[in-house]
């Protein structure tokens, strides 16, 4: 990125004024990119773990494979999502509240008596995997914005304040050296009309 100046005080204090906005959100920006790394690190964990919870759940049922040809799926069904919204480091992700479930009534002498036990797990399994889908939803979310956020730390520490640090030392040298020609020439131009009075004495 290219900073734009010119050798005057103006631009030289605007480009101050830029260099020190910086430099005080730089350790602010810093602070929120280490806390969404964490965050970041914390939600991987409870992904693999809500994962892995979701495959031990659906295994330990596999006894009961041939109960499940018989047991009607169409009776449960997910009605409604509940969600709430959370801030973390700034950034606002979806945190899951209830699951509302639709079951359809069936009939109690003609269905086999584990059928509750059937939709209860049914319901177990299904919450289970929306909270997975929710946090891995999250966990996308926050890696986006950890992301933005390291590039902005980047920005700012490796281009636009060594770039405004540059162009202002660039400017003040500049200044310093129209100053010191100018006194250069001052002193030069009372020298030859001090040289010419001494010439017409004489």
């Amino acid at each position: 990125m290219a900073i734009k100046y010119q050798y005057n005080k103006t631009s030289l204090q605007h480009l101050e004024k830029q260099l020190k906005v910086r430099q005080r959100t730089l350790p602010i920006i810093k602070n929120k990119e280490s806390a969404l790394r964490m965050e970041v690190k914390r939600c991987k964990g409870e992904v693999q773990k809500l994962q892995s919870d979701l495959e031990a759940q659906i295994q330990s049922y596999e006894y009961m494979f041939a109960l499940w040809n018989e047991f009607d799926a169409s009776l449960v069904s997910v009605r409604d999502v509940h969600l709430d919204v959370k801030k973390i480091a700034g950034v606002r992700v979806p945190v899951l509240g209830d699951v509302d479930f639709d079951i359809k009534p069936f009939s109690l002498f003609n269905s086999p008596k584990w059928y509750y036990d059937g939709i209860a797990l049914l319901q177990g399994l299904a919450r289970n995997a929306i909270e997975c889908e929710f946090t891995q939803a999250k966990l996308g979310l926050l890696e986006h914005a950890r992301k933005k956020t390291t590039q902005k730390v980047n920005l700012f520490e490796k281009v636009q304040i060594p770039g405004y640090a540059d162009a202002i030392r660039k400017i003040k040298r500049f200044m310093e050296d129209e100053e010191n020609l100018s006194k250069s020439s001052q002193k030069i131009l009372k020298d030859i009309i001090a040289t010419r009075e001494e010439e017409e004495e004489a």
